[in-house]
Protein backbone atom coordinates (compact mmCIF):
# COMPACT_ATOMS: atom_id res chain seq x y z
CA UNK A 1 0.00 0.00 0.00
CA UNK A 2 1.41 3.36 -1.05
CA UNK A 3 1.72 6.35 1.23
CA UNK A 4 -0.83 8.19 -0.93
CA UNK A 5 -3.43 5.47 -0.40
CA UNK A 6 -2.77 5.43 3.35
CA UNK A 7 -3.12 9.21 3.53
CA UNK A 8 -6.43 9.04 1.68
CA UNK A 9 -7.76 6.44 4.13
CA UNK A 10 -6.64 8.47 7.14
CA UNK A 11 -8.19 11.70 5.83
CA UNK A 12 -11.37 10.12 4.46
CA UNK A 13 -14.36 11.59 6.40
CA UNK A 14 -16.20 9.26 8.72
CA UNK A 15 -19.79 8.47 7.85
CA UNK A 16 -21.91 10.60 10.24
CA UNK A 17 -24.44 7.78 10.58
CA UNK A 18 -21.76 5.31 11.64
CA UNK A 19 -20.35 7.83 14.13
CA UNK A 20 -23.81 8.37 15.60
CA UNK A 21 -24.35 4.62 15.93
CA UNK A 22 -21.01 4.22 17.72
CA UNK A 23 -21.79 7.11 20.07
CA UNK A 24 -25.29 5.85 20.90
CA UNK A 25 -23.95 2.36 21.52
CA UNK A 26 -21.32 3.69 23.94
CA UNK A 27 -23.87 5.87 25.75
CA UNK A 28 -26.36 3.01 25.97
CA UNK A 29 -23.66 0.72 27.30
CA UNK A 30 -22.97 2.94 30.30
CA UNK A 31 -26.49 2.82 31.80
CA UNK A 32 -26.59 -0.92 31.18
CA UNK A 33 -23.33 -1.36 33.08
CA UNK A 34 -24.56 0.91 35.88
CA UNK A 35 -27.82 -1.04 36.06
CA UNK A 36 -25.85 -4.17 36.92
CA UNK A 37 -24.36 -2.44 39.96
CA UNK A 38 -27.69 -2.45 41.81
CA UNK A 39 -28.29 -6.23 41.68
CA UNK A 40 -24.58 -6.76 42.37
CA UNK A 41 -24.79 -4.55 45.47
CA UNK A 42 -27.94 -6.37 46.58
CA UNK A 43 -26.23 -9.75 46.09
CA UNK A 44 -23.24 -8.67 48.22
CA UNK A 45 -25.63 -7.54 50.96
CA UNK A 46 -27.62 -10.78 50.89
CA UNK A 47 -24.56 -13.03 51.08
CA UNK A 48 -22.88 -11.03 53.85
CA UNK A 49 -26.07 -10.67 55.89
CA UNK A 50 -26.63 -14.40 55.55
CA UNK A 51 -23.14 -15.00 56.93
CA UNK A 52 -23.84 -12.65 59.85
CA UNK A 53 -26.12 -15.23 61.48
CA UNK A 54 -23.18 -17.63 61.52
CA UNK A 55 -20.80 -15.05 62.92
CA UNK A 56 -23.21 -14.11 65.70
CA UNK A 57 -23.68 -17.73 66.65
CA UNK A 58 -19.91 -18.35 66.64
CA UNK A 59 -19.14 -15.33 68.81
CA UNK A 60 -22.24 -15.58 71.00
CA UNK A 61 -20.82 -18.32 73.20
CA UNK A 62 -18.10 -15.97 74.49
CA UNK A 63 -19.71 -12.54 74.11
CA UNK A 64 -22.97 -11.40 75.71
CA UNK A 65 -25.57 -9.76 73.41
CA UNK A 66 -24.71 -6.19 74.45
CA UNK A 67 -20.94 -6.65 74.29
CA UNK A 68 -21.23 -8.37 70.91
CA UNK A 69 -23.40 -5.56 69.54
CA UNK A 70 -20.97 -2.88 70.72
CA UNK A 71 -17.91 -4.74 69.46
CA UNK A 72 -19.46 -5.34 66.06
CA UNK A 73 -20.65 -1.79 65.41
CA UNK A 74 -17.49 -0.25 66.88
CA UNK A 75 -15.43 -2.17 64.32
CA UNK A 76 -18.04 -1.28 61.71
CA UNK A 77 -17.77 2.42 62.50
CA UNK A 78 -13.98 2.30 62.16
CA UNK A 79 -14.24 0.47 58.82
CA UNK A 80 -16.88 2.89 57.54
CA UNK A 81 -14.71 5.83 58.57
CA UNK A 82 -11.92 4.46 56.38
CA UNK A 83 -14.36 3.83 53.51
CA UNK A 84 -15.83 7.31 53.77
CA UNK A 85 -12.36 8.84 53.93
CA UNK A 86 -11.29 7.02 50.79
CA UNK A 87 -14.51 8.03 49.02
CA UNK A 88 -13.96 11.63 50.13
CA UNK A 89 -17.63 12.42 50.63
CA UNK A 90 -19.01 12.99 54.08
CA UNK A 91 -21.69 15.68 53.99
CA UNK A 92 -23.34 15.82 57.39
CA UNK A 93 -27.10 16.49 57.30
CA UNK A 94 -28.79 19.03 59.55
CA UNK A 95 -31.99 19.54 61.46
CA UNK A 96 -34.71 16.91 61.11
CA UNK A 97 -32.69 14.88 58.65
CA UNK A 98 -29.83 14.59 61.14
CA UNK A 99 -32.24 13.62 63.92
CA UNK A 100 -33.85 11.01 61.67
CA UNK A 101 -30.49 9.48 60.75
CA UNK A 102 -29.49 9.27 64.42
CA UNK A 103 -32.77 7.55 65.36
CA UNK A 104 -32.37 5.19 62.41
CA UNK A 105 -28.84 4.32 63.50
CA UNK A 106 -29.85 3.55 67.09
CA UNK A 107 -32.66 1.31 65.82
CA UNK A 108 -30.85 -0.45 62.97
CA UNK A 109 -27.37 -0.85 64.43
CA UNK A 110 -28.20 -0.85 68.13
CA UNK A 111 -31.61 -2.33 68.85
CA UNK A 112 -31.63 -4.76 65.91
CA UNK A 113 -28.26 -6.24 66.85
CA UNK A 114 -29.19 -6.52 70.52
CA UNK A 115 -32.42 -8.37 69.70
CA UNK A 116 -30.79 -10.72 67.19
CA UNK A 117 -27.78 -11.45 69.41
CA UNK A 118 -30.07 -12.32 72.31
CA UNK A 119 -32.27 -14.51 70.09
CA UNK A 120 -29.28 -16.54 68.89
CA UNK A 121 -28.29 -17.40 72.44
CA UNK A 122 -30.74 -20.32 72.20
CA UNK A 123 -31.86 -20.37 68.55
CA UNK A 124 -29.59 -21.88 65.92
CA UNK A 125 -28.41 -19.58 63.14
CA UNK A 126 -30.73 -21.08 60.53
CA UNK A 127 -33.90 -20.71 62.60
CA UNK A 128 -33.01 -17.13 63.56
CA UNK A 129 -32.44 -16.26 59.90
CA UNK A 130 -35.81 -17.73 58.96
CA UNK A 131 -37.54 -15.52 61.53
CA UNK A 132 -35.71 -12.39 60.42
CA UNK A 133 -36.60 -13.42 56.87
CA UNK A 134 -40.10 -12.13 57.63
CA UNK A 135 -38.79 -8.57 57.32
CA UNK A 136 -39.64 -8.22 53.59
CA UNK A 137 -43.30 -8.93 54.24
CA UNK A 138 -43.30 -6.41 57.10
CA UNK A 139 -41.70 -3.86 54.77
CA UNK A 140 -44.63 -4.39 52.39
CA UNK A 141 -47.09 -3.90 55.27
CA UNK A 142 -45.38 -0.70 56.42
CA UNK A 143 -45.29 0.56 52.85
CA UNK A 144 -49.03 -0.06 52.63
CA UNK A 145 -49.63 2.10 55.69
CA UNK A 146 -47.04 4.84 55.22
CA UNK A 147 -46.58 5.05 51.46
CA UNK A 148 -50.20 4.54 50.43
CA UNK A 149 -49.56 1.30 48.54
CA UNK A 150 -52.61 -0.38 50.03
CA UNK A 151 -53.14 -4.03 50.93
CA UNK A 152 -53.72 -6.16 47.83
CA UNK A 153 -55.01 -9.70 48.11
CA UNK A 154 -51.56 -11.19 47.49
CA UNK A 155 -50.19 -9.28 50.47
CA UNK A 156 -52.93 -10.56 52.78
CA UNK A 157 -52.43 -14.11 51.49
CA UNK A 158 -48.70 -13.86 52.06
CA UNK A 159 -49.24 -12.62 55.62
CA UNK A 160 -51.45 -15.62 56.35
CA UNK A 161 -48.94 -18.12 54.97
CA UNK A 162 -46.04 -16.50 56.82
CA UNK A 163 -48.00 -16.49 60.09
CA UNK A 164 -48.45 -20.25 59.81
CA UNK A 165 -44.70 -20.54 59.21
CA UNK A 166 -43.87 -18.55 62.34
CA UNK A 167 -46.23 -20.76 64.33
CA UNK A 168 -44.32 -23.80 63.02
CA UNK A 169 -40.98 -22.34 64.07
CA UNK A 170 -42.36 -21.47 67.50
CA UNK A 171 -43.68 -25.05 67.84
CA UNK A 172 -40.33 -26.53 66.85
CA UNK A 173 -38.44 -24.40 69.38
CA UNK A 174 -40.92 -24.65 72.24
CA UNK A 175 -38.59 -26.62 74.48
CA UNK A 176 -38.74 -23.94 77.17
CA UNK A 177 -39.69 -20.40 78.06
CA UNK A 178 -36.29 -19.12 76.96
CA UNK A 179 -36.87 -20.49 73.46
CA UNK A 180 -40.22 -18.72 73.27
CA UNK A 181 -38.52 -15.47 74.26
CA UNK A 182 -35.88 -16.07 71.61
CA UNK A 183 -38.55 -16.47 68.93
CA UNK A 184 -40.13 -13.22 70.10
CA UNK A 185 -36.73 -11.51 69.95
CA UNK A 186 -36.18 -12.82 66.40
CA UNK A 187 -39.54 -11.40 65.36
CA UNK A 188 -38.66 -8.12 67.08
CA UNK A 189 -35.44 -7.98 65.06
CA UNK A 190 -37.46 -8.47 61.86
CA UNK A 191 -39.82 -5.67 62.93
CA UNK A 192 -36.94 -3.25 63.58
CA UNK A 193 -35.34 -4.30 60.27
CA UNK A 194 -38.51 -3.47 58.34
CA UNK A 195 -39.18 -0.20 60.12
CA UNK A 196 -35.58 0.91 59.66
CA UNK A 197 -35.75 0.17 55.94
CA UNK A 198 -38.81 2.39 55.50
CA UNK A 199 -37.20 5.18 57.53
CA UNK A 200 -33.96 4.90 55.56
CA UNK A 201 -35.83 5.06 52.26
CA UNK A 202 -37.50 8.28 53.37
CA UNK A 203 -34.21 9.85 54.45
CA UNK A 204 -31.99 8.86 51.51
CA UNK A 205 -33.23 11.65 49.17
CA UNK A 206 -31.77 14.14 51.68
CA UNK A 207 -28.48 12.44 52.60
CA UNK A 208 -26.08 10.24 50.63
CA UNK A 209 -26.10 6.56 51.53
CA UNK A 210 -22.47 6.28 52.71
CA UNK A 211 -22.75 9.28 55.02
CA UNK A 212 -26.01 7.93 56.41
CA UNK A 213 -24.52 4.49 57.03
CA UNK A 214 -21.43 5.92 58.75
CA UNK A 215 -23.39 8.35 60.91
CA UNK A 216 -26.02 5.72 61.78
CA UNK A 217 -23.38 3.19 62.79
CA UNK A 218 -21.69 5.85 64.93
CA UNK A 219 -25.03 6.65 66.62
CA UNK A 220 -25.60 2.96 67.32
CA UNK A 221 -22.11 2.69 68.80
CA UNK A 222 -22.71 5.62 71.16
CA UNK A 223 -26.06 4.13 72.22
CA UNK A 224 -24.34 0.82 73.08
CA UNK A 225 -21.51 2.36 75.09
CA UNK A 226 -23.09 1.22 78.40
CA UNK A 227 -21.95 -2.27 77.37
CA UNK A 228 -18.29 -1.16 77.18
CA UNK A 229 -17.29 -2.64 80.57
CA UNK A 230 -18.76 -6.02 79.59
CA UNK A 231 -17.01 -5.86 76.21
CA UNK A 232 -13.62 -5.16 77.80
CA UNK A 233 -14.07 -7.96 80.33
CA UNK A 234 -15.19 -10.51 77.76
CA UNK A 235 -12.57 -9.41 75.24
CA UNK A 236 -9.84 -10.31 77.74
CA UNK A 237 -11.26 -13.80 78.28
CA UNK A 238 -12.59 -14.72 74.82
CA UNK A 239 -10.64 -17.05 72.52
CA UNK A 240 -9.17 -15.62 69.34
CA UNK A 241 -11.72 -17.24 66.95
CA UNK A 242 -14.63 -15.61 68.80
CA UNK A 243 -12.94 -12.19 68.66
CA UNK A 244 -12.16 -12.66 64.97
CA UNK A 245 -15.86 -13.39 64.44
CA UNK A 246 -16.68 -10.02 66.05
CA UNK A 247 -14.18 -8.28 63.76
CA UNK A 248 -15.62 -10.09 60.73
CA UNK A 249 -19.16 -9.01 61.71
CA UNK A 250 -18.02 -5.41 61.97
CA UNK A 251 -16.12 -5.20 58.70
CA UNK A 252 -18.23 -7.28 56.33
CA UNK A 253 -21.90 -7.77 57.37
CA UNK A 254 -21.88 -4.27 58.92
CA UNK A 255 -19.59 -1.85 57.05
CA UNK A 256 -19.51 -3.44 53.59
CA UNK A 257 -23.03 -4.91 53.51
CA UNK A 258 -24.76 -1.82 54.87
CA UNK A 259 -22.86 0.36 52.39
CA UNK A 260 -23.97 -1.80 49.46
CA UNK A 261 -27.50 -1.95 50.92
CA UNK A 262 -27.69 1.86 51.07
CA UNK A 263 -26.35 2.13 47.52
CA UNK A 264 -29.00 -0.26 46.20
CA UNK A 265 -31.83 1.24 48.27
CA UNK A 266 -31.08 4.68 46.82
CA UNK A 267 -31.64 3.30 43.32
CA UNK A 268 -34.62 0.96 43.74
CA UNK A 269 -37.80 0.60 45.79
CA UNK A 270 -37.79 -0.61 49.39
CA UNK A 271 -40.24 -3.40 48.53
CA UNK A 272 -38.17 -4.83 45.70
CA UNK A 273 -34.90 -4.69 47.60
CA UNK A 274 -36.54 -6.13 50.70
CA UNK A 275 -37.92 -9.02 48.67
CA UNK A 276 -34.43 -9.76 47.34
CA UNK A 277 -33.13 -10.31 50.87
CA UNK A 278 -35.36 -13.35 51.41
CA UNK A 279 -32.46 -15.35 49.95
CA UNK A 280 -30.37 -14.57 53.04
CA UNK A 281 -32.35 -17.07 55.12
CA UNK A 282 -31.72 -20.22 53.03
CA UNK A 283 -28.09 -19.15 52.62
CA UNK A 284 -27.76 -18.86 56.39
CA UNK A 285 -29.30 -22.31 56.86
CA UNK A 286 -26.80 -23.84 54.41
CA UNK A 287 -23.82 -22.03 55.96
CA UNK A 288 -24.96 -22.97 59.46
CA UNK A 289 -25.13 -26.59 58.40
CA UNK A 290 -21.74 -26.53 56.67
CA UNK A 291 -19.76 -24.44 59.18
CA UNK A 292 -21.43 -25.06 62.53
CA UNK A 293 -23.06 -28.44 61.99
CA UNK A 294 -26.44 -26.95 62.96
CA UNK A 295 -29.57 -28.12 61.18
CA UNK A 296 -32.92 -26.68 62.23
CA UNK A 297 -35.58 -29.17 63.30
CA UNK A 298 -37.73 -30.48 60.43
CA UNK A 299 -40.79 -28.59 61.70
CA UNK A 300 -38.71 -25.40 61.83
CA UNK A 301 -37.53 -25.98 58.25
CA UNK A 302 -41.13 -26.44 57.10
CA UNK A 303 -42.09 -23.30 59.01
CA UNK A 304 -39.21 -21.41 57.44
CA UNK A 305 -40.25 -22.61 53.98
CA UNK A 306 -43.76 -21.31 54.67
CA UNK A 307 -42.33 -17.98 55.85
CA UNK A 308 -40.35 -17.61 52.62
CA UNK A 309 -43.36 -18.68 50.56
CA UNK A 310 -45.41 -16.02 52.30
CA UNK A 311 -42.76 -13.43 51.52
CA UNK A 312 -42.73 -14.43 47.85
CA UNK A 313 -46.53 -14.40 47.58
CA UNK A 314 -46.73 -10.99 49.25
CA UNK A 315 -43.87 -9.16 47.57
CA UNK A 316 -43.26 -10.60 44.11
CA UNK A 317 -45.61 -9.62 41.35
CA UNK A 318 -46.66 -12.17 38.76
CA UNK A 319 -46.52 -11.13 35.11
Amino acid sequence: MTNTTADRRQTQPVDPGALADMTSTAVAGRPAARALLVPAAAAVTVVLWGSAFIGIRAAGFDYSPGALALGRILVGTLALTVMAGLAGKLRLPRGRTLAGVLVWGVLWFGLYNLALNAAERTLDAGTASLLVGLAPILIAVFAGFTLGEGFPARLLAGIGIAFVGVAGIALATSGGASDGVSVALGLAAALVYAGSTILQKRLLPRVDSLTMTWLGCLAGTVACLPFAPALLEELAAAPAPATLSVVYLGVFPTAVAFATWGYALTRTTAGRLGAATYAAAPLAVLMSWALLGEVPAPVALVGGALCLTGVLVATLRLR
